[in-house]
């Protein structure tokens, strides 16, 4: 199985979870709750109303992510140079901090947890570079210079989990 059939098989088994809650636990909730009586001061039914809203918006975003992952070619991700997906170890040459990044989609960004967009400022800049390349990165904090210890490509990574 492909990359990207992983990642659609794991992506499938979210949107399946999410629908039954959406079509069946939901529901059950709110019919509960209704049932208690006067629904302007109904605590449960709001929170079951929220809940609805919320999971129907992750929905559509797994919908979109679904979407644009059916439309990405591997073949076209590099696997000798940083690309999306990757996963990339750097030094902060100023600081001597080694630091961890994995490249993800900007709807899966997440910089305190290493996830960060290809179209960041350090995404763009690692694009296409390999071990021992240095990068200089401008963001709104100033100008930082990383060198590339080691990364490590989809094609590489089997654990597409995190």
């Amino acid at each position: 199985m492909g990359i990207r059939e992983r990642l659609l098989k794991k992506l499938d088994q979210e949107i399946q979870l999410l629908e039954r809650e959406l079509k069946v636990e939901l529901p059950r909730q709110l019919a509960e709750a209704a049932a208690h009586g006067d629904l302007s001061e109904n605590a449960e039914y709001d929170a079951a109303k929220q809940r609805k809203e919320l999971v129907q918006a992750q929905l559509a975003r797994f919908y979109d992510k679904r979407q644009s992952l059916a439309g990405i070619n591997e073949l076209m991700i590099p696997r000798d140079s940083i690309g999306f997906w990757s996963r990339v170890e750097l030094l902060d040459v100023d600081s001597g901090e080694e630091v961890g990044y994995h490249l993800v989609n900007a709807d899966e960004s997440d910089p305190p947890s290493g996830r960060i967009s290809v179209s960041s400022p350090i995404g763009k800049a690692l694009i296409g570079k390999v071990d021992g390349d240095e990068v200089e990165v401008r963001t709104p904090r100033g100008t930082k210079i990383y060198e590339i210890l080691e990364f490590s490509t989809v094609h590489e990574d089997s654990d597409l989990d995190e």
